[in-house]
């Protein structure tokens, strides 16, 4: 019982689920499909990948970077020496995408490039920003080592054959000046980063520029073929998958994260052989999940046991827990 208010105590949960967790500790003594462990139990099957469906997700990897998902079906990879995901290690596990449909916002792409792909000192390329104009992809922005030069680039987004994201650039200006190629308007400096992989993410074939979401998106990274890209507003709409996929059927109706199969760990809690499924609080938006902040979003609701030994917990929007940080009304579904 000790264990179980250090446990309350570390996630921040209120003290109403108290008694339930309680409950849950008792079960578990008495059902080998979940338990409550400190120590990280070995590593048995298909190397602890865990799978994971998700449907009508904002999902956060940052205070400025979100993806919106229709739909996802995929496994949880665990890295490196770690046996199984680990919540409150974003580095512990990859998102490797079967199928999925997956929205980002003009501007949230701007965000990646601004504050991860170059976002190193003195980076030669500043203050990018990016729009979706007749259903072409406009970049802005300036060349910093050539005196903070304006350019901008003009073109449409395709998928390759590896399943990454091309940007094939039509249109190129610099001062408002046309420009006969892409290495010409970015110069040597960058063209040799780019070539050395010097730029996180990044590739340049002739006038395109091949953008890898697996590396430009923070952790956790997503692993995935991208097969099809449309636009739709401000959105970049990606499909993941092959077009012989076969559909998964929802397990449940609604917005949800469900995590299934070996081991899991959110602080404390360890399960294995996982049935967890995070359900909206508030079904007539997306649920917002944000992993930097899971535990706010678990305490702020409350937790059901299943007959099966499974565990539905539903939990409060990120932006209805801040709002102010996270810019309510910009991330839906249409």
């Amino acid at each position: 019982m000790q264990f179980v208010r250090n446990l309350v105590s570390q996630l921040g949960i209120s003290q109403s689920l108290l008694i339930l967790l309680a409950l849950f500790v008792l079960l578990c003594a008495a059902t080998p499909g979940i338990v409550i462990s400190q120590t990280p139990p070995t590593n048995e099957t298909h190397e602890g990948t865990v799978q994971t469906q998700m449907r009508n997700v904002t999902f956060r990897f940052s205070d400025t970077v979100a993806v919106e998902i229709k739909s996802l079906n995929g496994v949880l990879v665990p890295l490196g020496k770690n046996e199984f995901p680990n919540f409150d290690d974003k580095d512990s596990f990859n998102l490797r995408v079967t199928t999925a449909e997956i929205a980002m916002d003009s501007s949230d792409l701007a965000n990646v490039l601004n504050s991860y792909v170059f976002a190193r000192p003195h980076s030669p390329l500043t203050q990018l920003s990016i729009s979706v104009e007749k259903g072409l992809l406009k970049v802005k922005g300036k060349l910093h080592d050539k005196g903070d030069i304006p350019f901008e680039t003009e073109g449409s987004l395709i998928p390759t054959a590896d399943g990454k994201i091309r940007l094939h650039s039509e249109k190129i200006k610099a001062m408002h000046f046309p420009v006969k190629s892409l290495m010409d308007l970015f110069g040597i400096d960058l063209g040799s980063l780019i070539k050395e992989g010097k730029v996180l993410g990044v590739d340049a074939q002739e006038d395109d520029l091949i953008l890898d979401l697996e590396q430009i998106l923070p952790p956790p990274h997503l692993e995935g073929k991208v097969v099809s890209i449309r636009m739709e507003g401000e959105k970049i709409i990606q499909i993941f998958g092959s077009s012989d996929a076969k559909r998964v059927k929802n397990i449940r109706t609604g917005n949800y994260i469900a995590f299934k199969n070996n081991r899991i760990r959110l602080g404390k809690l360890v399960m294995n052989d996982t049935d967890l499924i995070l359900i909206d609080m508030d079904p007539n938006d997306p649920l917002d999940f944000f992993l930097d902040h899971y535990r706010e979003q678990l305490s702020a609701g409350y937790s059901k046991l299943t007959p099966d030994s499974g565990l539905h917990v539903y939990i409060k929007d990120y932006n209805k827990l801040h709002p102010a940080k996270a810019s309510p009304g910009k991330m839906r579904f249409r």
